[in-house]
Protein backbone atom coordinates (compact mmCIF):
# COMPACT_ATOMS: atom_id res chain seq x y z
CA UNK A 1 0.00 0.00 0.00
CA UNK A 2 1.31 3.82 -0.85
CA UNK A 3 2.27 5.42 2.88
CA UNK A 4 -0.26 7.95 2.53
CA UNK A 5 -3.31 5.03 2.49
CA UNK A 6 -1.93 3.93 5.42
CA UNK A 7 -2.35 5.29 9.13
CA UNK A 8 -1.96 4.10 12.46
CA UNK A 9 -4.99 3.32 14.96
CA UNK A 10 -4.54 1.53 18.40
CA UNK A 11 -2.66 -2.06 17.95
CA UNK A 12 -1.71 -1.38 14.12
CA UNK A 13 -1.66 0.19 10.92
CA UNK A 14 -4.59 0.35 8.56
CA UNK A 15 -3.73 0.53 5.07
CA UNK A 16 -6.91 1.15 3.15
CA UNK A 17 -9.51 -0.46 5.33
CA UNK A 18 -7.16 -3.47 6.31
CA UNK A 19 -5.52 -3.53 9.51
CA UNK A 20 -2.19 -4.86 9.89
CA UNK A 21 -1.48 -5.61 13.35
CA UNK A 22 1.69 -4.35 15.26
CA UNK A 23 3.43 -6.99 15.89
CA UNK A 24 2.91 -8.91 12.18
CA UNK A 25 4.25 -5.88 10.95
CA UNK A 26 7.81 -6.06 12.90
CA UNK A 27 8.03 -9.23 12.06
CA UNK A 28 8.08 -8.58 8.40
CA UNK A 29 9.72 -5.95 8.54
CA UNK A 30 12.20 -8.16 10.81
CA UNK A 31 12.05 -10.86 8.24
CA UNK A 32 12.77 -8.47 5.11
CA UNK A 33 15.46 -6.93 6.85
CA UNK A 34 13.61 -3.54 7.20
CA UNK A 35 14.35 -0.81 9.94
CA UNK A 36 11.10 0.55 11.39
CA UNK A 37 12.34 4.12 12.10
CA UNK A 38 10.36 7.33 12.72
CA UNK A 39 11.40 10.84 13.12
CA UNK A 40 8.92 13.31 15.11
CA UNK A 41 8.86 17.20 15.56
CA UNK A 42 7.34 19.28 18.16
CA UNK A 43 7.12 22.96 17.27
CA UNK A 44 6.10 24.00 20.78
CA UNK A 45 7.81 26.28 23.14
CA UNK A 46 11.17 24.76 24.82
CA UNK A 47 10.27 24.42 28.49
CA UNK A 48 12.66 22.67 31.65
CA UNK A 49 11.20 19.96 33.43
CA UNK A 50 12.40 19.81 37.20
CA UNK A 51 12.59 16.68 39.25
CA UNK A 52 12.00 16.18 42.82
CA UNK A 53 12.80 13.53 45.05
CA UNK A 54 11.30 12.18 48.04
CA UNK A 55 12.36 10.01 51.03
CA UNK A 56 10.29 8.94 54.02
CA UNK A 57 11.19 6.74 57.52
CA UNK A 58 8.15 5.23 59.14
CA UNK A 59 6.74 2.56 61.50
CA UNK A 60 3.96 0.66 61.11
CA UNK A 61 1.81 -0.62 63.57
CA UNK A 62 1.42 -4.65 62.37
CA UNK A 63 -1.65 -4.86 64.84
CA UNK A 64 -3.55 -1.99 63.13
CA UNK A 65 -2.37 -0.92 60.26
CA UNK A 66 -1.28 2.71 61.38
CA UNK A 67 1.37 4.12 59.66
CA UNK A 68 3.40 6.85 61.42
CA UNK A 69 5.49 9.16 59.56
CA UNK A 70 8.96 9.94 61.31
CA UNK A 71 10.89 11.98 58.86
CA UNK A 72 9.86 13.19 55.66
CA UNK A 73 12.37 14.66 53.19
CA UNK A 74 11.92 16.14 49.61
CA UNK A 75 14.68 17.58 47.65
CA UNK A 76 13.65 19.47 44.23
CA UNK A 77 15.55 20.79 41.19
CA UNK A 78 13.53 24.30 41.13
CA UNK A 79 16.39 25.60 38.93
CA UNK A 80 17.86 29.47 40.33
CA UNK A 81 14.76 29.50 43.28
CA UNK A 82 13.80 33.54 42.82
CA UNK A 83 11.66 33.27 46.14
CA UNK A 84 12.80 30.51 48.46
CA UNK A 85 9.49 30.76 50.93
CA UNK A 86 7.05 30.69 48.45
CA UNK A 87 8.61 28.23 46.84
CA UNK A 88 9.41 25.96 49.95
CA UNK A 89 5.36 26.36 50.48
CA UNK A 90 4.64 25.20 46.98
CA UNK A 91 6.52 22.24 47.77
CA UNK A 92 5.14 21.44 51.24
CA UNK A 93 1.55 21.97 49.84
CA UNK A 94 2.34 19.45 46.93
CA UNK A 95 3.64 17.35 49.77
CA UNK A 96 0.65 18.00 51.81
CA UNK A 97 -1.99 17.16 48.64
CA UNK A 98 -0.23 14.19 47.87
CA UNK A 99 -0.08 12.37 51.33
CA UNK A 100 -4.12 13.11 50.74
CA UNK A 101 -4.06 10.91 48.00
CA UNK A 102 -1.43 8.57 49.15
CA UNK A 103 -3.19 7.95 52.83
CA UNK A 104 -6.84 8.64 52.73
CA UNK A 105 -8.69 9.96 49.71
CA UNK A 106 -10.71 7.46 47.70
CA UNK A 107 -13.73 8.06 45.65
CA UNK A 108 -15.52 4.70 45.93
CA UNK A 109 -18.35 4.14 42.76
CA UNK A 110 -21.16 1.66 43.81
CA UNK A 111 -22.70 -0.69 40.92
CA UNK A 112 -25.19 1.86 39.71
CA UNK A 113 -22.21 4.11 39.14
CA UNK A 114 -22.83 6.71 42.34
CA UNK A 115 -20.22 8.18 44.05
CA UNK A 116 -21.05 7.15 48.02
CA UNK A 117 -17.89 8.92 49.37
CA UNK A 118 -19.87 12.32 48.60
CA UNK A 119 -19.04 13.92 52.21
CA UNK A 120 -16.67 14.66 53.85
CA UNK A 121 -17.31 12.68 56.43
CA UNK A 122 -16.77 9.25 54.16
CA UNK A 123 -13.80 10.85 52.64
CA UNK A 124 -10.99 12.31 54.46
CA UNK A 125 -8.71 15.30 53.61
CA UNK A 126 -5.75 15.67 55.37
CA UNK A 127 -5.69 18.09 57.84
CA UNK A 128 -3.13 19.95 59.10
CA UNK A 129 -2.58 17.68 61.97
CA UNK A 130 -2.21 14.53 59.80
CA UNK A 131 0.69 16.30 57.36
CA UNK A 132 3.83 15.54 59.08
CA UNK A 133 6.81 18.46 58.67
CA UNK A 134 9.08 17.75 55.95
CA UNK A 135 12.69 18.57 55.08
CA UNK A 136 12.39 20.36 51.54
CA UNK A 137 16.11 21.04 50.37
CA UNK A 138 16.68 22.74 46.74
CA UNK A 139 19.61 21.88 44.38
CA UNK A 140 21.79 24.38 42.77
CA UNK A 141 20.93 24.43 39.29
CA UNK A 142 19.96 27.19 36.89
CA UNK A 143 18.01 27.07 33.71
CA UNK A 144 18.67 28.01 30.56
CA UNK A 145 14.91 28.79 29.55
CA UNK A 146 12.77 29.67 32.77
CA UNK A 147 12.76 33.24 34.01
CA UNK A 148 16.21 34.55 35.91
CA UNK A 149 17.04 30.69 35.87
CA UNK A 150 13.76 29.05 37.66
CA UNK A 151 11.85 25.99 36.94
CA UNK A 152 8.68 25.56 37.81
CA UNK A 153 7.26 23.47 41.21
CA UNK A 154 3.49 23.13 39.98
CA UNK A 155 2.64 19.51 40.45
CA UNK A 156 6.48 18.82 40.72
CA UNK A 157 6.23 18.11 44.70
CA UNK A 158 3.53 15.95 44.53
CA UNK A 159 5.04 13.54 41.76
CA UNK A 160 7.42 11.41 44.47
CA UNK A 161 5.34 11.17 47.44
CA UNK A 162 3.28 8.48 47.19
CA UNK A 163 5.77 5.61 45.39
CA UNK A 164 8.11 6.68 48.43
CA UNK A 165 5.88 6.19 50.95
CA UNK A 166 4.78 3.14 49.58
CA UNK A 167 8.43 2.45 49.58
CA UNK A 168 9.00 3.29 53.05
CA UNK A 169 6.24 0.48 53.65
CA UNK A 170 7.93 -1.98 52.17
CA UNK A 171 11.10 -1.25 53.92
CA UNK A 172 8.91 -1.59 57.24
CA UNK A 173 6.70 -4.29 57.02
CA UNK A 174 8.77 -6.55 53.72
CA UNK A 175 4.69 -6.14 51.73
CA UNK A 176 4.47 -4.34 48.56
CA UNK A 177 1.20 -2.13 48.43
CA UNK A 178 0.37 -1.35 45.15
CA UNK A 179 -2.96 0.50 45.18
CA UNK A 180 -3.84 3.60 46.67
CA UNK A 181 -4.77 4.93 48.94
CA UNK A 182 -3.01 3.06 51.96
CA UNK A 183 -5.31 3.50 54.29
CA UNK A 184 -5.17 1.48 57.71
CA UNK A 185 -7.24 -1.45 56.65
CA UNK A 186 -5.58 -2.34 53.45
CA UNK A 187 -2.02 -2.26 55.40
CA UNK A 188 -3.39 -4.05 58.20
CA UNK A 189 -4.96 -6.57 55.38
CA UNK A 190 -1.89 -7.06 53.28
CA UNK A 191 0.65 -7.70 56.45
CA UNK A 192 -1.72 -9.91 57.71
CA UNK A 193 -2.17 -11.65 54.31
CA UNK A 194 1.54 -11.87 53.73
CA UNK A 195 2.27 -13.25 57.40
CA UNK A 196 2.47 -17.11 57.53
CA UNK A 197 -0.06 -18.99 60.22
CA UNK A 198 1.44 -20.84 62.99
Amino acid sequence: AAPGDCRLVPGGVDCAGTVLPLADLARAADDAGIALVAEGRWGGTPRSVAFNVHGFRVAVHRGTGEIRILQSVQAADAGEVVNPRQCRGQVEGGIAQALGAALYENVVVDETGRVTTDIFRQYHLPTFADTPRSEVYFARTSDTVGPMGAKSMSESPFNPVAPALANAIRAATGVRFTELPLARDRVYLGIKAATPTR
